[in-house]
């Protein structure tokens, strides 16, 4: 059995200055996220790396993302994908709204985001109704207690063979405490065994930052 690597931040540093290409516009994102409240929230610059080469790979041409945050991995994806693209992202705060669209227009890539202010869960079901089985990624980011809900929207707008990304599945580590009874822990620990004996999907779980879980329907 191999040993568990212990990722110190001097380890972290090194490796992300060794194997992440981050495009400038996307560095003074990151650092200015950096400095509100909520930094947390935003994911790491491998990971958005990550979804730049999935968007190659997969050749990406509609996606979609739940939780935006200040635009970040938004931001790696519209860097990534071919003109005439589209992302469909959604988010209820509209102040991080006003930050990630300030970074789309001066990337020139907004026109490839269409931004829907108001709860995800309302745009995925209208959209599901319009647009069900047309889409090639679903990003996953937003209120846990929507979990599962955002699951099963996401299977019905995924194309066959389309893939979703689910983020911050271990919620820092408490998934494993069987004393938190929290409302979000509750959910993703249904989530995840339900992922798991899904048929619908093959899934699998990458060691992003706070657990990404992988899932590709079928």
């Amino acid at each position: 059995m191999i040993d568990q690597i212990n990722y110190s931040p001097e380890l972290t540093a090194y490796y992300r200055n060794a194997t992440v290409r981050e495009p400038e516009i996307l560095r003074r994102l990151r650092h200015e996220t950096l400095h509100l409240p909520n930094a947390q929230m935003q994911i790491s610059p491998e990971l958005g790396q990550f979804f730049r080469l999935l968007a190659e790979l997969f050749n990406f041409r509609q996606t979609i993302e739940i939780g935006v945050f200040t635009g970040y991995s938004c931001l790696n994806l519209a860097l990534t994908l071919p003109p005439r693209s589209r992302i469909i992202a959604c988010d209820i705060n509209r102040e991080w709204a006003d930050i990630a669209q300030r970074y789309w227009r001066e990337a020139g890539v907004r026109e490839k985001i269409d931004f829907r202010l108001g709860p995800a869960a309302e745009t995925l079901q209208k959209l599901a109704k319009e647009e069900g089985g047309s889409f090639d990624f679903v990003f996953i980011d937003g209120d846990k207690e929507g979990y599962e809900d955002y699951y099963e929207l996401a299977l019905v707008l995924l194309r066959s063979g389309g893939l979703m990304a689910l983020d911050n599945v271990l919620r820092s580590g408490r998934i494993i405490n069987p004393e938190d009874q929290s409302a979000d822990v509750e959910v993703l620990r249904r989530l995840n065994a339900k992922i798991l004996s899904d048929e619908r999907v093959t899934p699998a779980g990458l060691p992003f930052g706070d657990g990404l879980t992988l899932a590709r329907k079928r």
